[in-house]
């Protein structure tokens, strides 16, 4: 078995930034006409009235400030509530893939990786933008790849659980060198006439490079000590969104085909589950949680991280321990863990250990230990 180290990584955002004031503004001037239009129905009693939403409530609710829109015409338009993003023809690049090339590329340059070092491209992520032909294979191909690709959708988890894969290929040798890419282009899925999930999600790409230590030439690379990956089937997150819509006569658009979720019993159960992982993970490995120089967690929520830790710790978190980013980016899906590493890693010293870990929709938990070259 090959010893498998991550060798660089990308991040990109959009240049565009929608405050929660912005978003509030707009969902309670759509909740105001909504309760206007309806006023006799919920004078009867047969409709509940739309709440406002507040700045106060999101920020307490989430750790969430603001986030990046790959395209922000429309979101905030009460008589759309979604971004306009204009179609691409068969013959253009994809949205999904222009957004996983920003990424991929400042990844292959930190890794001191061209085209020709890669045989093998992973794109992951919530969702893509169609079924096939796979991003992975049109980002292949606009890189110049010789090798193969394919795409993951493993919900929040999915960056974690195609490092795992990419882990495994170089690992057994069936790979030199993985691109792997997490484009979130999460805001088409996103209900922004829901008060208790507007705010939630963001637009952002990633990328990781994976390869074998004795290729390794990069400035900050970190060893991969193990993989685990646990899945326990839950209905409390969930997107209906797919082509049975066509057969089956529903709305194809619909609130269910949106992202939706039971936000207290998500809590209530993932935060033991992943703490739960994260130790027994660890403990394999011989290691114990003193021995862990930094959490890279999973950024849906700064309670759930808060929480995860303090179980592990004991105490009351630090952002040096475990960073929080969603503040800045809110919840990208599968990339926030990796935002959190890209952001927060270069001043480890060799030897420090640390986590990255992603958990989500499925349930779903993906976790790498690594360790400082």
């Amino acid at each position: 078995m090959n010893e498998v180290v991550i060798s660089g990584v990308g991040l990109w955002h959009p240049e565009h930034v929608i405050t929660n004031a912005e978003l509030v503004e707009s969902y309670n001037a759509w909740a105001a006409e909504e309760n206007r239009r309806y006023a006799v129905c919920i004078e009867r009693g047969e409709l509940e009235p739309h709440q406002p939403s507040s700045v106060e409530f999101i920020e307490k609710a989430s750790g969430i400030r603001q986030r990046y829109a790959y395209i922000k015409d429309g979101i905030l338009d009460i008589e759309r509530m979604r971004p306009a993003i204009p179609e691409r023809g068969e013959d253009e690049l994809s949205h999904q893939a222009a957004m996983a090339l920003h990424a991929a590329r400042p990844a292959l340059a930190a890794a001191n990786k061209t085209a020709a070092d890669i045989d093998m491209v992973v794109v992951s992520c919530a969702y893509t933008q169609r079924a096939y032909p796979a991003i992975a294979i049109e980002v292949q191909a606009a890189l110049g790849i010789d090798g193969f690709g394919f795409d993951m959708l493993v919900a929040c988890s999915a960056a974690t659980f195609a490092l795992q894969r990419a882990y495994d290929a170089v690992a057994a040798g069936s790979a030199r060198a993985v691109l792997v890419i997490n484009p979130e282009l999460t805001s088409p899925q996103v209900n922004y006439k829901d008060r208790d999930g507007h705010f939630i999600f963001g637009d952002v790409a990633t990328a990781m490079v994976l390869e074998r230590a004795d290729t390794c030439t990069s400035a900050h690379s970190y060893t991969v000590l193990g993989t685990r990956a646990k899945t326990v089937y839950s209905n409390n997150i969930r997107s209906n969104f797919g082509y049975l819509s066509f057969a089956d006569d529903s709305d194809p658009f619909g609130t269910d085909k949106l992202f939706h979720q039971n936000g207290r019993k998500v809590f209530k159960e993932v935060c033991p589950m992943a703490a739960d992982h994260l130790l027994a993970q660890i403990e394999t490995l011989g290691l114990a949680v003193p021995d862990i120089r930094r959490w890279w967690l999973h950024q849906a929520n700064i309670n759930m991280n808060q929480l995860i830790v303090r179980r592990l710790l004991g105490t009351e978190p630090t952002k040096d321990v475990a960073p929080i980013v969603l503040d800045e980016y809110a919840n990208t899906a599968s990339a926030g863990s990796i935002i959190a590493f890209a952001e927060n890693h270069e001043d480890l010293r060799a030897g420090d250990h640390g986590v990255i870990c992603s958990f989500g929709a499925g349930y779903s938990i993906g976790s790498l230990v690594l360790r400082k070259r």
